[in-house]
């Protein structure tokens, strides 16, 4: 198992050692290191050209293309060519930056959620929500309007200053 680890000295200085583990066990291969168990590493667009076919299980005329392709690439038509290079890999570079549709997806799931909790709302505003309370209506506060006029609060700056007392209403500027 100690064949496994790794260390390594950082910088030169005196005292400082960085233990890194292998990314295989001891004694085996890892992952995409010729271990039938794991299948080959995806293809990403950050990286490209893997190391390991994209197929390794070959049909028997596809292995004969295989032997073919050691020889002479002149010899070989565009369409074994095509062959040959989607056995190494799933797609195209073009065919992987090709947008998905997966953006459409994600957008109808939001605005799916999105009225979803408008009709939560709705539904809460009319059957669990309380009545609004009598303060609110407009009556009550034309009363306390009223009532703060009538009792002349804050006669200096606030309401009671802008209004005409004699005439019974709002002063013109």
């Amino acid at each position: 198992m100690f064949s496994a680890w790794r260390t390594l000295a950082k910088g030169g200085r005196r005292g400082s050692f960085v233990i890194l583990r292998a990314v295989h066990g001891p004694g085996g291969p890892g992952p995409g290191e010729g271990d039938p168990g794991f299948p080959p590493p995806p293809t990403r667009r950050s990286y490209p050209l893997p190391q390991e076919p994209w197929r390794r299980d070959l049909r028997p005329e596809e292995r004969v293309l295989k032997e073919k392709e050691k020889g002479a690439w002149t010899q070989l038509s565009r369409e074994e060519k095509v062959v040959l290079y989607r056995l190494q890999f799933p797609q195209t570079l073009a065919e992987a930056k090709r947008p998905s549709g997966e953006w459409k997806a994600v957008l109808g799931g939001f605005f799916f959620f999105l009225g979803l909790t408008a009709l939560m709302m709705a539904w809460q505003r009319v059957y669990v929500s309380p009545e609004k309370p009598p303060t609110l209506s407009a009556t009550w506060k034309a009363q306390q309007l009223r009532r703060s006029l009538d009792m002349k609060a804050n006669p200096i700056q606030g309401l009671a200053s802008k209004w005409d007392y004699h005439r019974d209403q709002w002063k013109k500027k």
